[in-house]
């Protein structure tokens, strides 16, 4: 069993694959220090032929075991590894789990204890239950897309940070831990539905309250803090780089007209909807008249709340990441470190991502297979080990 620190170390999770936003919640689990197991299907494992996944980062700090599920013997396999199971997480269709012989009502039956978590884009029922999407589609359909982007312009995609992970993979991860918790004191598991849908709707509750009084506004790109005022907003600079403020605050906003060089200017009031084209305009202006790093020498670590807008190349170097150690490098390859921090357990990365089936024997073996058994399910191919796998 490998040896593993942070506060949810002794926590056994069983991981389908999946992509995505499952894929997130994994590892965040692991990364606290959970034994997550990945069952991957038999056909995945690329037995001669080894891929490096090591720039796959959402698969670290876990091992994986490829099963054939489309055997009794295999889906019995799955079954024995989920009853030593604490929970278990899918990111699959609703039903597929069923058709599988895996579903939640048998699990239950053999680990009554067992948290089954379900991640989907639209829920296990409603009318779109059954239908593709992405996290694009999940997070239009919930007002979030169409919320963000720039007066005039289309809504702009923020990457799949808010359906896939933050709506997705950080809802499932809190709603497995919550039910943890739970089964711990009632002995009895539950069924996590987290559908991105129902988290990024969530991650709007705020904006959703504002609506409601007239502060947040349908019309995109004419609010406070969606690139409708001067003082929340990118900027270009004078070598074609960006800044970024949010000096919204009256203090923080003070500063922010003093380092500009506009202190003591007869300006509108800083709350001024009407005034905030012109403003931009001026603002916009000044801060093209220097470049970026001139601008974080006036700028960066003052209370005009700025930070230069960096590139993934550039954002590891930043001062302020090397002396945090936000980002690490395993195996040449730089990625985040886990999040967040803990005094007394702190999270590990436990190793770098793995190949379909590189673990297959040691993992059934360290959940309670005997030799015997895994030599039976690897001589009728009901698992497969990755040649270099140990």
């Amino acid at each position: 069993m490998p040896s593993l620190s942070g506060p949810l170390s002794g926590v056994r999770i069983v991981e389908m694959a999946g992509i995505g936003p499952g894929l997130m919640c994994a590892m965040l689990l692991a990364d606290l220090g959970a034994e997550v197991i990945r069952i991957d299907r038999l056909e995945s494992a690329n037995l001669g032929l080894p891929r490096d996944p090591k720039t796959d980062l959402l698969m670290r700090s876990r091992r994986s075991v490829a099963i054939d599920l489309k055997n009794q013997k295999g889906v019995d396999t799955a079954l024995k590894l989920i009853d030593s199971a604490d929970a278990l997480i899918e990111g699959f269709r609703p039903g597929v789990m069923e058709r599988l012989g895996l579903g939640p009502t048998l699990c239950h039956k053999r680990n009554p204890s067992l948290v089954y978590g379900r991640m989907t884009g639209w829920g296990q029922d409603g009318p779109l239950a059954h239908a593709a999407g992405h996290d694009i589609n999940y997070i239009s359909l919930i007002g979030a897309l169409h919320a963000i982007g720039r007066k005039g312009e289309a809504p702009i995609h923020p990457l799949n940070l808010v359906g896939d992970f933050g709506g997705g993979a950080l809802y499932l991860a809190m709603g497995v831990l919550a039910a943890l918790l739970d089964a711990r004191t009632s002995g009895k598991g539950q069924v996590v539905d987290c559908a991105m849908t129902d988290g990024a709707a969530s991650l709007m509750t705020m904006f959703y309250g504002m609506h409601a009084v007239g502060r947040f506004t349908d019309d995109r790109g004419e609010n406070a803090i969606d690139t409708g005022s001067h003082y929340y907003n990118v900027y270009e600079t004078a070598d074609d780089k960006y800044v970024s403020i949010g000096s919204i605050e009256p203090k923080f906003y003070a500063e922010l007209l003093e380092r500009l060089g506009l202190k003591g200017e007869e300006l509108p009031p800083q709350q001024d909807p009407s005034a905030w084209p012109d403003l931009k305009h001026r603002v916009a202006s000044i801060f093209r008249s220097k470049t970026r790093d001139e601008w974080c020498e006036i700028m960066e670590g003052t209370d005009v709340c700025f930070a230069p807008v960096l590139s993934l190349s550039e954002s590891a170097k930043h001062a302020h990441n090397e002396a945090r150690n936000t980002f690490v490098q395993i195996d040449g390859v730089t990625q985040p470190a886990p999040a967040p921090r803990f005094s007394r357990t702190p999270a590990t990365i436990s190793g770098p991502p793995c190949q379909p089936g590189q673990h297959s024997r040691k993992i059934l073996s360290d959940w309670g297979f005997t030799a015997t058994e895994i030599e039976d399910l690897e001589n009728d191919r009901t698992i497969a080990q990755t040649e270099n796998g140990k």
